[in-house]
């Protein structure tokens, strides 16, 4: 086996376990997210745990963590006491060591990093689960779709297999 290096520059190598109560929001976050997605958000945190920290700036006079990246899983953990329970109260930060303009502009970068979701995969992914006998109640609970949502993507897939054994109304009459 190689040599592994102990001193990494990357933040996510030194993970730490911080109580909730001494992290807190910064002022500057632009970024929102609607109702449908922090329900998802919740979903995710819930079944799989959290899968990535919090990225944080450490205020030494204040002995607190400022949020740089992270603010809606922190979110989920201060709204959702089954969350906390099971966290123990405690988040999985990583810090950064930037001045105040620095920090927005990492801010920036998680936020607009993330991308958006291409139609054309998704629609491929319902077809998928659709296919390999998923139910629309099972898409929806577990992809965090609505409805309008599913349907619109077996649409535009323009596959007759995924409308099989709906119930249709008979306004066409």
């Amino acid at each position: 086996m190689k040599n592994i290096k102990t001193s990494y520059k990357s933040p996510v190598y030194n993970v730490q376990r911080i109580p909730i109560e001494k992290i807190q929001a910064n002022a500057y976050n632009p970024n929102t997210v609607a109702p449908p997605e922090m329900n998802l958000l919740y979903k995710s945190i819930l079944e799989d745990g959290y899968t990535m920290p919090i990225v944080c700036y450490y205020l030494k006079d204040e002995d607190k963590y400022e949020i740089v990246d992270g603010y809606h899983r922190y979110t989920i953990m201060k709204t959702h006491k089954d969350i906390y329970e099971r966290e123990c109260g405690c988040l999985p930060v990583v810090t950064i060591d930037k001045d105040i303009s620095n920090r927005m502009a990492s801010t920036i970068r998680h936020n607009r990093a993330r991308g958006t979701h291409s139609i054309e995969l998704m629609t491929n992914i319902v077809a998928d689960l659709v296919e390999s006998g998923m139910s629309d109640a099972w898409i929806l609970k577990n992809i965090g779709m609505d409805a309008e949502e599913l349907l619109r993507l077996k649409q535009i897939s323009g596959l007759a297999s995924l409308f099989k054994d709906k119930d249709f109304s008979k306004s066409w009459k």
